[in-house]
């Protein structure tokens, strides 16, 4: 663990800041337009620290704690451009014909740094009292670290190397893969049982990395949800809905699991999280009981009476933030209580909808952060917890107004449901990152305060940016299902899920039975992973089970295959010359697969914005050994660097003993 860095240490500097805003800019463009185009955006962190590194390299007085903040602030840009998915939806509803600015700021600066305040006394729970892995908090410490010379000169220099080398590697597949001449993804569907189902990879090098990362426990626990969401659930609900009339079984399976086995995975993630959070319950009220005498040695001895690494927003203002936040936050419901069925009880649904974000804000809060430690902020399924918000406050509007309404109440109840939604996923977002970034920090030396700081700089930052661009995005495109959207609009395809849900309850379509399956696998998983920890056997975490149901397998069969690839090569480091060198060295090549993967992403995201095309890499159409050519390239690349890393590994070092200046912040 690191040791408390000098109190004169470089850390939040205006450069940084002004770094870190230009790097906000340019990552959140790219996955604004990524995410409401293809449903999908890239974990920012790591690219950030790589070109924070790059620049800053330049002057004599940079730090690593000065990187880490550069990092930090466009992180917590780039992961609160998820609010797209959720805010088209009062588009795609007809609420909204654009994204008013500075109502959209309001809802997305509040939300966010209502994520900040609710995570700064989990980091003593989750992150410095926690086992929890924090695959990419620990990868964007060994990029950090790396990069400037911590360990022996000889280890610095071989773990370099690693981490080039893998990253070389995933970039250029990923490349060649947008090509077309290698395949970015494997899948096969086929009749199984009564019904179909499908076997799908994403061959994606980051994958294999996280996998390496989160160990063995995480990747059996997804592998036992995938092997339950598509070998018993996609079949069986397949069959039901008519195979034989099924002319193509990839968009009947497709179909399925969109419309069905998604909502049993959120009945399931939403069991595992009460679960999670009742048995986190205890560390959290430790964290804040630690909070809270920190403040009274603060008060008592002075800042300078806390070492470094405790030092935290203060207690005090964190809750009074909290508290002062949600006038402003009523104030932006209000507007909705102009008119419609709100008209009727302004008082009652305003005052509800602030206890329920206030509440609701705590627990996903936590949640969010438990799932980043689990598998990482980038593969955390936050739309599942968006899911569980949105069904939250659209059951407390029927409890107040019942079903029996028009179609334009219903439809300003449906607004209002996102609206809300929308500040809680703010607050989803923003805890999932924070927390991911204070292990960074964590291990790097950095002052928890500083960077706590430097989130809500990047909140602020990601606020201003998102909106000017949903607005040029929506003006050229539109989105799919929204009033007057033309051919080539955007699919936005969270925005339009949750937006449904939000009708389905209002209006009493919602098909319940399948939240509540979900459930009951949830409270089956609890029970097995309770009878696994007290003999001893293992553990089964039940929200990465509620994960491996809820998300596509082309985005979670590698990660227990790279947990596997981990395991086996960790046993094999257990033997080599020096086995804590073997392994480290092992986490730094699965960590250059992050970062190749997510500077390529980086950079195909900006072509894809200027080219207006989905594939403007793309050499061919139709190549047809696409697929055996990229699982053979793929493969062979993951077991050329697992020999490599070995070979680099059993070589002795011969470190002269010589500790870089800059290691001196962080020993």
């Amino acid at each position: 663990m690191a040791t408390v860095a000098p109190a004169t240490i470089r850390e939040l500097t205006f450069r940084g800041i002004v770094l870190g805003a230009i790097i906000t800019v340019l990552f959140t463009a790219a996955n604004v337009y990524l995410g409401l185009k293809l449903g999908i955006t890239f974990a920012t962190s790591i690219p950030a620290a790589v070109i924070s590194m790059a620049v800053l390299r330049y002057f004599a007085n940079s730090t690593i704690q000065e990187n880490n903040i550069v990092q930090t602030i466009a992180s917590a840009a780039g992961t609160l451009s998820a609010i797209i998915f959720v805010l088209p939806g009062l588009i795609m509803v007809g609420w909204w014909t654009g994204f008013p600015f500075w109502l959209s700021v309001a809802v997305i600066a509040l939300g966010g740094i209502l994520g900040v305040m609710y995570s700064v006394p989990l980091r003593r729970a989750l992150v410095t009292g926690s086992d929890l892995p924090y695959p990419e908090g620990v990868a964007a410490a060994e990029v950090l670290k790396v990069g400037f010379g911590v360990g022996g000169v000889e280890e610095n220099k071989r773990g370099l190397r690693m981490i080039m080398w893998s990253s070389i590697v995933a970039a250029a597949y990923a490349l060649i893969a947008q090509t077309k001449f290698a395949a970015t993804e494997a899948a096969k569907s086929f009749k199984f049982g009564a019904g179909a189902t499908t076997v799908s990879t994403s061959l994606s090098m980051a994958l294999i990395g996280v996998g390496h990362l989160v160990g063995m426990a995480v990747g059996i626990a997804m592998l036992v949800g995938l092997i339950i969401s598509w070998f018993v659930l996609v079949p069986w609900q397949s069959g039901l809905a008519g195979l034989a009339s099924a002319a193509d079984l990839d968009t009947l399976v497709s179909t399925v699991f969109r419309a069905k086995v998604r909502f049993i995975g959120a009945g399931t993630i939403g069991v595992a999280a009460i679960w999670t959070l009742l048995k986190i319950i205890g560390p959290i009220v430790k964290g804040v009981t630690s909070a809270l005498a920190a403040s009274r040695a603060r008060a008592s001895g002075g800042q300078d009476s806390l070492a470094l690494t405790e030092r935290d927003i203060p207690i005090g203002i964190i809750g009074v933030t909290i508290l002062g936040s949600m006038i402003p936050i009523g104030l932006l419901l209000s507007a909705f209580a102009q008119s419609g069925p709100i008209a009727a009880a302004p008082a009652l649904t305003i005052g509800l909808s602030l206890l329920y974000i206030l509440v609701a804000g705590a627990i996903i809060a936590a949640i969010t952060g438990y799932m980043a430690g689990l598998i990482g902020a980038s593969n955390s399924p936050v739309s599942g917890v968006g899911i569980l918000a949105v069904l939250g406050i659209s059951l407390i509007l029927v409890a107040i107004f019942g079903r029996d309404i028009g179609v334009d109440a219903s439809q300003s109840l449906v607004a209002f449901a996102l609206f809300v939604t929308a500040i809680i996923f703010g607050v989803a977002t923003i805890a999932n990152d924070n927390l991911q970034d204070l292990k960074t920090g964590q291990l790097v030396g950095a002052t928890p305060r500083r960077q706590q700081v430097a989130l809500i700089i990047g909140v602020i930052f990601g606020s201003v940016v998102i909106p000017p661009i949903l607005t040029i995005l929506n003006d050229a495109f539109g989105f799919q299902g929204a009033p007057g959207a033309g051919p080539n609009a955007l699919a936005a395809p969270q925005a339009a899920l949750i937006s449904a849900i939000a009708q389905g309850v209002l209006g009493g379509s919602l098909d319940w039975n399948l939240i509540g399956l979900g459930g009951a696998i949830g409270v089956g998983v609890i029970i097995v992973d309770e009878i696994l920890r007290k003999t001893g056997k293992g553990s089964l975490p039940p929200l990465a089970v509620g994960m491996g149901i809820y998300l596509p397998m082309s985005l979670t069969l590698l990660i227990p295959v790279g947990a596997t690839i981990g395991r086996i090569y960790n046993k094999w480091a257990e033997s080599a010359p020096n086995p804590a060198f073997a392994e480290r060295l092992g986490v730094l090549m699965a960590t250059g697969l992050i970062v190749g993967e997510s500077l390529f992403g980086v950079a195909f995201a900006a072509i894809v914005g200027a080219t207006d095309s989905d594939s403007p890499l793309a050499l061919t159409s139709d190549f047809a050994w696409a697929v055996p050519v990229g699982i053979i390239l793929f493969a062979g690349s993951i077991v050329g660097l697992y020999v490599k890393t070995r070979g680099e590994a059993s070589l002795p070092l011969s470190n002269d003993g010589v500790i870089p200046p800059r290691e001196a912040a962080i020993r």
